[in-house]
């Protein structure tokens, strides 16, 4: 029977933050249900702390580095971003007759080469940008801020052409153009690759009245956080109900998974407050967007695949976005052995057959550089608050025994120390040497903080 693919992500949203992952105070049944019926990851890490870099490591397999997206891309029509000669996951499956299917967010890219349908999209409908308004479909980022403001900007478009429907919450028009082009797919006798990249909960933080309502117990900044994540879970369960109507349960692999950590960033707010926001969670982890420590790079995850992973999986060896890629074409018997990749496969070990890939991890962002080895995580002037570096410029943490990160080891394993510093050291080299060499920074139309 021919696999379908169905890839989730959603938008700043943190560790702790579904219920099956250990949030209390509201509850994500469609994606409990997702977990209980395959392996929820304890484990799962993006590839950045930002989500632009995490979304070219999704689809390409690729470290953000070596796929040309190292930064926060920008949201103006000229913006570029995503290299149209960097392979990507719907590039493959297209050309293995799959119908490709985009409905959310892009920001990889604005101009002319780098849009969907440059990356291998058949069909694609959603925004550009890093943010829009949730009802106006509108690009306000910059506005009110010191300085030369940028003008807003319009973002909404289908296979191209942009389009207007002012007032609808887009987190549902996302999921009904999801749940259409899964009936188109299914009339036209083609498996399908669906990527639905929700903008929630990032903000502006919006939600829709019914949604406010059933938490209106909680403080509003929490408030609004569950009824955004709660809107994607039930549009999650239409997608997942629109499979089941169309019998292809058992043949459709899904992935879910978070861009980066929760953000901290005040604009949250929505009332000109310059506190830090409160209302996401890591779960307990040090960190949050922007950050190399585990809040900001350890996201949810889960993998659904009826007869290929077996049900109520808890795993917890560190699985990567980047290993998405090779894991799915192992499964849809897809080659990629010639391609440049640096996720790996964890195909089999998802199916039980065999242990683990072993490898180390590695994380990038600005002056920030980490490591992952075994248990052993080293961070590199690492960051809590953006543009401020910690105290600690070298902070060793054994995961296994203090995933929040609480204790520096440095002064236990020295030799551990160097010998991790100088392997994230020469990775960093060869990334920056690369990007030099293929990747211009006036390629990227990068701003630094604008999401």
């Amino acid at each position: 029977m021919t696999k379908n693919v169905i890839l989730i992500m959603t938008d700043d949203q943190g560790y702790g933050d579904l219920s099956c992952m250990g949030a209390t105070d509201f509850r994500t049944p469609h994606l409990d249900r997702l977990a209980s019926g395959g392996a929820r990851f304890s484990c799962w890490y993006s590839n950045s702390p930002v989500c632009s870099p995490s979304r070219a490591a999704l689809l390409t397999g690729r470290y953000p580095g070596n796929a040309g997206v190292r930064s926060i891309l920008a949201g103006h029509r000229t913006a570029t971003g995503l290299p149209a000669h960097v392979p990507s996951l719907p590039s493959l499956l297209r050309q293995s007759n799959y119908r490709t299917i985009m409905s959310g967010k892009w920001h990889l890219g604005l101009a002319d080469g780098c849009r969907p349908h440059d990356h291998g999209f058949d069909d694609w409908f959603g925004f550009l940008a890093g943010c829009v308004d949730f009802y106006s479909h509108i690009f306000y980022w910059g506005m009110n801020r010191p300085g030369p403001a940028l003008n807003p900007t319009h973002d909404l478009w289908d296979n191209n052409q942009e389009i207007w429907r002012n007032g609808e919450y887009l987190t549902e028009v996302i999921t009904q153009r999801a749940v259409d082009a899964i009936r188109r797919a299914c009339e036209d006798d083609k498996p399908f690759f669906l990527y639905v990249p929700y903008n929630a909960p990032h903000y502006p933080m919006h939600a829709p009245k019914e949604y406010m309502d059933r938490f209106g117990h909680l403080p509003w900044d929490r408030q609004v956080m569950a009824a955004m994540i709660s809107a994607v879970d039930d549009g999650i369960g239409a997608i997942l109900a629109e499979v089941d109507r169309q019998g292809l349960t058992d043949a459709t692999c899904t992935f879910f998974t978070s861009d980066n950590g929760p953000s901290r960033e005040s604009r949250n707010w929505l009332d000109g407050n310059q506190d830090p926001y409160y209302g996401g969670t890591a779960g307990g982890l040090k960190g949050h967007k922007f950050s190399l420590f585990e809040g900001g790079v350890r996201v949810p995850g889960i993998v659904h695949f009826p007869g290929i992973v077996p049900a109520g999986q808890e795993i917890t060896t560190p699985f990567c976005s980047v290993d998405v890629l090779p894991t799915l074409c192992e499964w849809l018997e897809i080659d990629v052995n010639s391609m440049e990749l640096d996720g790996v496969s964890q195909a089999r070990y998802l199916s039980g057959l065999e242990p683990p890939v072993e490898r180390d991890l590695f994380w990038e962002m600005g002056k920030q550089t980490s490591i992952r080895r075994g248990p052993w995580k080293l961070v590199l002037n690492g960051e809590l608050v953006e543009g401020v570096e910690e105290r600690d410029k070298v902070f060793l943490a054994n995961l296994d025994l203090d995933p929040a990160e609480g204790t520096n080891r440095i002064n236990d394993r020295p030799d551990l120390v160097n010998e991790l510093r100088e392997t994230a050291e020469a990775w960093r080299r060869q990334l920056e040497e690369r990007w030099d060499r293929e990747f211009s920074i006036e390629r990227q139309g990068t701003t630094g903080r604008a999401t």
